[in-house]
């Protein structure tokens, strides 16, 4: 699909309450967005990588492309510094609106690879990665400590409790 075709809007797939989800979860400004693009110009991101735009992200919210929008691996770019929140004109909180498409898109299965292998990781290892001799090798000739062990019974218990487990392994909703 090219670019010009992504681009074109869909009314049948637009989804009218899908800006007022996202309200609901934490982006409560995105309706008084008016596009000025603030948000994208003062994004650090954005420098690095030209497919993010946080204004983009806002706007396809704002029509309703709710499959568009969560199933985006450009949503989880942000890197939360709140730039785009301390400019905004209209004081939206585009941070906050993309932490809120990340949380409904997490609930609708929708999680990037990365954290599923993050979360895999923890899982297995009760850290984002597998402790080795290594690791405390590096340590000892920095001064510090081995690392403690992990109780690994203790992180099964708390991906049980937030039931973060279950969002890693859940399946897309179509």
């Amino acid at each position: 699909m090219t670019e010009t075709q992504e681009s074109v809007v869909r009314l049948d797939e637009a989804d009218a309450v899908f800006s007022e989800a996202v309200a609901k979860a934490d982006g409560e400004r995105i309706n008084i967005c008016f596009q000025c693009g603030t948000c994208t110009a003062t994004c650090p991101i954005r420098r690095f990588d030209k497919t993010y735009n946080p204004r983009l992200i806002l706007r396809e919210t704002l029509l309703g492309l709710r499959k568009r929008v969560l199933s985006s691996d450009v949503i989880w770019l942000c890197a939360a510094c709140y730039s785009c929140t301390e400019r905004c004109p209209r004081g939206v909180r585009p941070a906050e609106v993309i932490r809120a498409v990340r949380n409904l898109a997490v609930r609708e299965g929708h999680v990037h690879p990365f954290y599923r292998m993050q979360g895999s990781a923890i899982a297995t290892h009760g850290r984002i990665f597998k402790e080795d001799e290594f690791i405390n090798e590096m340590r000892a000739n920095m001064g510090l400590p081995p690392l403690p062990p992990v109780n690994l019974d203790d992180v099964t218990k708390v991906l049980g409790y937030t039931k973060i487990r279950e969002l890693l392994t859940a399946e897309k909703k179509e």
